[in-house]
């Protein structure tokens, strides 16, 4: 298969995962919204903390399992990694959020749903280059 090929796949598994993630973080993000009445930036972190531990058992296990895992033989270096690549993706996330709802006054699940795509190609293209080349 080729690499651009073998990219592609992992684009396809990673928005795969991405989307179970994101299920699972929106979910925890409007329990803390409406369910437990907590402020959006909060309730965000939460939901995205969650979504993180997700997205590496399933990357690493399921997405990126055919690449060279730079990191392999240290996995705690290896999630060290990958959550401070998410760090910035929560950064971005959480950025995004205020500027969406805070300054444009958009409403915040169409916001958390836009952030959310942008977040997640970042996250991608990051880990890909950093942990799991070829």
């Amino acid at each position: 298969m080729s690499a651009f090929c073998t990219v592609l796949a992992q684009l396809a598994r990673y928005i795969l995962v991405g989307g179970f993630a994101f299920v699972i973080d929106f979910g925890l993000f409007s329990l803390c919204l409406y369910g437990l009445g907590w402020q959006y930036l909060l309730a965000n972190l939460m939901g995205l903390v969650a979504g993180l531990c997700l997205n590496y058992a399933l990357s690493i296990s399921w997405v990126f399992r055919s690449s060279k895992r730079r990191l392999e033989k240290c996995r705690l270096a290896e999630f060290a990694v990958f959550a401070l690549v998410g760090l910035m993706g929560v950064g971005l996330n959480e950025l995004l959020m205020l500027l969406m709802v805070g300054f444009f006054s958009l409403h915040e699940l169409y916001s958390k749903m836009i952030a959310a795509v942008v977040v997640l190609m970042w996250n991608f293209c990051a880990r890909k280059l950093i942990l799991f080349n070829e």
